[in-house]
């Protein structure tokens, strides 16, 4: 069956309900493709975003930074990337949680993207030194944890939501019992920024398209994806007029994602991206001087928890190597 139009991201008011926490039942793997080596993967990640029919992948994401491509993708769709020097992949097991707000239909003027689920989410995990990893997309923001921090993180997370877990496509309670013994209240600390932070002058859109007319605009999404800047001499020009490479393809259970500078929107076909009212545009800021690794906790909480202070609408992608935070222009 043909999936549903994309969903709208939910801006209702969480004050009337207490939110559900639901923990997906995706075991995902987070890897690098080396920038050299994607030829090597490119079939297979061909085939994840624009064959899903021929598939079992529920969970596909694929984002190019200047340093490499990272993929988060589910076992089912592991199994369609050849072992290669070119690929690393994270020592862990991931699950991804999202946050849907119970009930409400009022309208407010709740800040979108991380910064809504900073104070609730990111920032008591990070006070229990659970690291996370996260995936803002146009619908909906995923936060990954390792799947042997869960008991802790339901443990963390239990008396602010209704915990769910997704089991075989059906969305059940979570069996939290068990999960209280033995954690130790942890010693609340100031999180400075201690990461470098550096701007690119390019502007980013968030988007979507309806996936029926993804086949109008494959050849173009692959020449975006795998083909358009991957030379030196174009690295060099980009990085010479402060611009980087980034984009981002996102296919969750049937959901396209897209994140994109300003200047590859145009090059799409009019009316095909889904776009706000505003057109809004997005001003990134990159997290890290080198690598910041997958073991350091509280990255996240301290670039979203003084956003969520400034009611700052915020998306937040996390690399194999750099964070990526996007903040709107219209507050820059």
């Amino acid at each position: 069956s043909a999936p549903s139009p994309p969903k709208k991201r939910c801006t209702t008011n969480e004050k009337t309900q207490k939110m559900e926490l639901h923990i997906l039942e995706h075991s995902l793997k987070v890897a690098s493709i080396a920038k050299e080596g994607i030829q090597i993967c490119t079939h297979g990640l061909i085939k994840l975003a624009f064959l899903p029919s021929k598939t079992r992948c529920k969970f596909f994401s694929l984002t190019e930074t200047p340093e490499d491509y990272t993929i988060i993708v589910d076992e089912d769709g592991f199994k369609e990337l050849p072992q290669s020097e070119y690929l690393s992949v994270a020592d862990a097991t991931w699950l991804a949680l999202n946050v849907v707000s119970g009930g409400g239909s009022a309208a407010s003027s709740q800040p979108i993207g991380v910064t809504k689920i900073a104070k609730s989410v990111i920032a008591p995990l990070a006070d229990h030194n659970i690291s996370v990893f996260m995936l803002s997309t146009y619908q909906t923001d995923f936060i990954l944890v390792r799947e042997r921090d869960l008991p802790m993180v339901m443990h963390t997370l239990s008396s602010e939501f209704t915990l769910l877990r997704v089991v075989n496509g059906e969305t059940v309670a979570a069996n939290c019992s068990g999960v209280t013994n033995g954690f130790v209240k942890p010693k609340l600390v100031p999180r400075p920024i201690i990461h470098p932070l550096s701007s690119p002058s390019n502007m980013f859109c968030v988007t979507s398209l309806d996936p029926d007319t993804l086949p109008s605009v494959a050849t173009l999404l692959m020449d975006v994806m795998f083909y358009s800047g991957g030379g030196k001499e174009m690295g060099a020009q980009n990085e010479d007029s402060g611009h980087i490479r980034f984009f981002s393809f996102s296919l969750i259970e049937g959901y396209i994602s897209l994140v994109m500078d300003e200047q590859t929107t145009r090059r799409f076909p009019n009316n095909v991206l889904f776009t706000s009212a505003s057109g809004e545009l997005w001003k990134m800021v990159r997290i890290g001087g080198q690598p910041l690794g997958f073991d350091e906790c509280g990255i996240v909480a301290q670039i979203s928890e003084p956003l969520a202070t400034a009611d700052i609408p915020a998306y937040y992608i996390s690399t194999f190597k750099f964070d990526h935070a996007l903040v709107s222009t219209s507050l820059c």
